[in-house]
């Protein structure tokens, strides 16, 4: 997959600056005062590697949002991992007339500009699951990352002592322009530093691919071939590339972790390839996104409940998911994930043997 330069965002960035101003002016847009009438709201997601965001985020975004203003209009587009496509995306919708944009950058770095861009024609601009350091966002929601980077870190260290596991481990990071996998990254080193298992090897997963994730943890196997005992994935993606990479290496696999609650991951905790994943109900993030951006549109300024990078932030408290909890937590009432999807012929008897019907 491309991957674009900062300078090429950049450069998308400063085209867009003088391309939308004119567009921005002529729709009276304005994130204040006034009812929120038949308002555009944007919604920019990241990539489509990571399949929540098709899946998930949208469709509950926008439900919510009609929920909310019967006349208002969502405006979605998925970047596909290109930080240049989405600084298009977003001028886009500023010339479209949105009075808020809901966006989960691509680069973190890359989407001050947008930040900066929104906020001069006055569009609230909300941070979605990715904070934006560079530049203050008007609200920030998402899960507590550094603390899901923790959790998953630390139920991997607790299983590996469990088992009186020898060895190290590898750590699966996730994208390095992602400023939400770098405070994941920061969690799982505050579990793995100090648990006393040494720390082999570690790579920042570009754009989340599962294939690159796959190619590098394939390398750590021929060099610490018989050492590794454990590996800590950022996500489901880079955990599953983990476990292919065992697979086709014909080695066991070691205890993996993941997050985001995917199907597959879910089916892979049931047959017990993959050892845990964090479950964060999207519904709690895109509702509260929702919610806040509707605020925006009629004048509002909500306040946050904490603040991160200068942003008035909420941060919600996910779950550690493993095969001892996963029909309770994902498959139960109000769980994300139904047991017939889950549960399909290859995975038949590992759910009979936990009971999951």
């Amino acid at each position: 997959m491309h991957k674009p330069s900062l300078r090429t965002a950049a450069a998308a960035a400063a085209a867009l600056a003088a391309l939308t101003p004119a567009a921005a002016c002529s729709s009276g847009n304005s994130g204040s005062g006034g009812g929120a009438g038949n308002a555009k709201i944007a919604f920019l997601m990241p990539d489509i590697a990571s399949t929540r965001y098709e899946l998930y985020d949208a469709p509950l975004f926008k439900a919510k949002v009609k929920r909310l203003c019967g006349g208002c209009s969502v405006l979605y587009q998925n970047a596909g991992a290109d930080a240049s496509k989405q600084q298009q995306q977003a001028g886009s919708v500023l010339a479209q007339g949105v009075k808020a944009i809901v966006i989960d950058p691509v680069d973190s770095a890359a989407a001050a500009s947008i930040v900066r861009m929104a906020q001069a024609r006055k569009v609230a601009v909300i941070a979605y699951d990715r904070p934006i350091p560079a530049a203050k966002a008007d609200y920030y929601v998402s899960f507590d990352n550094e603390k899901i980077g923790a959790m998953i870190g630390q139920s991997l260290v607790d299983r590996l002592k469990q088992e009186k596991a020898k060895g190290g481990i590898l750590e699966v990071n996730g994208s390095p322009t992602d400023a939400a996998a770098n405070l994941i990254k920061k969690g799982v080193h505050s579990a793995v530093d100090p648990s006393g298992y040494e720390l082999l090897a570690e790579y920042d997963t570009p754009n989340w691919e599962p294939a690159k994730a796959q190619e590098w943890v394939t390398g750590q196997i021929s060099k610490f071939r018989g050492r590794i005992a454990g590996v800590v994935a950022a996500n489901d993606g880079t955990g599953g590339g983990a476990i292919a990479a065992f697979k086709a290496a014909g080695a066991d696999v070691p205890p993996v972790t993941g997050n985001d609650a995917e199907l597959a991951a879910a089916q892979r905790i049931v047959a017990g390839d993959q050892y845990n994943t964090i479950s964060k109900p999207i519904r709690i993030v895109a509702e509260a996104a929702a919610d806040v951006a509707y605020r925006f549109v009629k004048g509002e300024r909500p306040a946050g409940k904490t603040t991160l990078f200068g942003t008035p932030s909420e941060l919600f408290t996910p779950t550690v998911v493993t095969r001892d909890n996963v029909g309770k937590v994902l498959l139960g009432p109000g769980g994300a994930l139904k047991t017939a999807d889950v549960c399909t012929a290859p995975y038949a008897a590992s759910c009979a043997e936990l009971g999951l019907k």
